[in-house]
């Protein structure tokens, strides 16, 4: 069974919590993270200016941040199929008071 690998090429700040990233089979995701943002490791994101300091990583071609907050490209890339699982899981690390 194989299954595509998918690489970030680019991304670019939209707005708060919003990115737009490109991949390299030449699609994109807009991506509105806020709703992902808790817990250990997504939680400190919370805090704009350590969100804002996102970048493409050229060796594993996915969204890495400072505090080593990263996803899966394929994640991204497929993100509409992700996105309600993720934003579960953070209302459950909230509910459960898992701070950042």
């Amino acid at each position: 069974m194989s299954h595509p690998i998918h690489r970030v090429t680019e991304v670019q700040l939209l707005g708060p919590y919003i990115l737009d990233v490109q991949f390299a089979d030449g699609t994109t995701q807009k991506i509105n993270f806020q709703p992902v943002l808790e817990g250990e490791i997504y939680g400190p994101l919370r805090d704009l200016s350590l969100f804002e300091q996102v970048k493409v990583d050229p060796e594993i071609h996915t969204l890495v941040w400072p505090n080593g907050a990263d996803f899966d490209p394929a994640t991204l890339h497929d993100w509409p199929a992700h996105e309600q699982a993720f934003s579960e899981r953070a209302q459950h690390w909230e509910a459960a008071g898992i701070e950042p």
